[in-house]
């Protein structure tokens, strides 16, 4: 690739200015004109009273220096593949026998989603599990997303580059093989890894995946279990009413860039939404699902770094990067790799599902060999949500591939 193989060590250092910065903007928000139909419910969006709360605690009650500390308390580093610098976390297990294990989340999101897994995955030991299911950790950021910015060139949209960089970047590491576990876009990328690198990719395990694409057809209900009949309910529903940031992310990034650049709250409310509506749906508020700091440290990371404007262009390139795919299989001109990329490819595939999925086995899984679980809580941010859930899944999908 003509980079350079080293890997550096990193870490987390915002500058006090930045600091000052976004806690003067947040006292300036420029708010709304409140119609008080858009503050009775989420129908049309974050309501004022709420997202108000939310920014006054982030500029006066949310203690980025401490959470900084606490994350620059995990081994960090970066190392330049194909040309773009990528930041991930790596956290070795005391276990020699422990699998390497790489984590990918996915959008609006950053390796924060993952702290609560971190001790028990790679140290099962001092939390009363079995010391067998140990892991070695790879933690990155997705180009454009994080601390693996700025963004330099086009086409880190498109997930079979990201695979191929968390290929090299595991072979960096030293590891023959590996687990893969992905959310979201994370998915994607893991479904990838499992086809580009099978020979060294153990198994696949995935979270947060859809039923189809969103600019498909919506789900036929007809003959479905009544479980897939409320997943493919709400995924019509997701369809019909939530695709809004989707459309702009995939259409106009760059005009949508200048406000998630230039205001804090407008970045808070384009990420907190999300979690609102992704969530469990047995929670009322995104702070009702996740801890409230560990989710203003994710949104603090995509404000001080520019993610939100960067994060947004991947998406443009991903959603372009499918559309030439799917024309090309539409007229059976798709390649090998292509046609390949699907879950049940390659190394054994597992798939988790929480409370607030849309995933439809029926739809995902022509087959009756994947490991598939379905749990009444959590949702689309499992690690942050119901990370007890998504770690024993993790532990039982891959202890019989050991």
């Amino acid at each position: 690739m003509g980079d350079s193989t080293e890997i550096r060590p990193f870490r987390i250092a915002i500058p006090q200015a930045d600091l000052d910065d976004l806690r003067e903007r947040l006292r300036r928000t420029r708010w709304p004109d409140q119609l008080p139909a858009a503050d009775a419910d989420w129908s049309r969006g974050v309501p004022s009273a709420y997202l108000k709360d939310l920014a006054t605690y982030w500029a006066e009650g949310f203690d980025w220096r401490k959470q900084e500390a606490e994350l620059n308390e995990l081994p960090q580093f970066v190392t330049t593949i194909d040309g773009h610098d990528i930041h991930f976390l790596h956290v070795r297990s005391p276990e020699p026998s422990a699998l390497p294990l790489l984590l990918t989340h996915g959008w609006p999101s950053s390796p924060v989603e993952f702290l609560h897994v971190i001790g028990p995955l790679t140290d099962p030991r001092a939390h009363g599990g079995d010391p067998d299911d140990a892991f070695h950790l790879v933690i990155p950021s997705l180009p454009g997303y994080g601390f693996s910015t700025p963004v330099r060139e086009p086409g880190w949209g498109n997930l079979f580059r990201v695979a191929q960089a968390w290929a090299e970047l595991m072979r960096r590491l030293g590891y023959a093989r590996y687990g893969v576990q992905g959310t979201d876009v994370g998915a994607g990328v893991a479904g990838m890894l499992a086809m580009i690198d099978a020979e060294r990719v153990a198994g696949v395990h995935l979270t947060g995946t859809t039923a189809a694409m969103p600019f498909g057809p919506p789900v036929d209900l007809e003959g479905l279990s009544e479980a897939d009949r409320s997943r493919g309910e709400r995924f019509n529903t997701y369809q019909a009413d939530g695709l809004g940031y989707l459309h702009l992310q995939a259409t106009r990034p760059q005009t949508l860039a200048y406000a998630l650049n230039d205001s804090p709250a407008g970045q808070l409310a384009w990420i907190v939404e999300k979690f609102h509506e992704w969530t469990d749906p047995a929670t009322d508020l995104p702070d009702d699902a996740v801890d409230r700091d560990q989710l203003l440290t994710n949104v603090s990371i995509f404000w001080f770094t520019g993610a939100g404007a960067s994060s947004a262009h991947a998406t443009y390139e991903g959603m372009q990067a499918w559309r030439e795919m799917a024309a090309q299989q539409a007229e059976g001109a798709g390649t090998d790799d292509e046609a390949h990329a699907g879950v049940q490819s390659g190394p054994p595939t597992g798939v988790a599902v929480f409370a607030a999925d849309t995933t439809i086995r029926s739809l995902l899984d022509p087959g009756d060999t994947m490991h598939w679980s379905e749990f009444d809580r959590g949702g689309h941010f499992p690690a942050m949500e119901a990370p007890d859930l998504l770690i024993g899944d993790v532990r039982s999908f891959f202890g019989r591939l050991r």
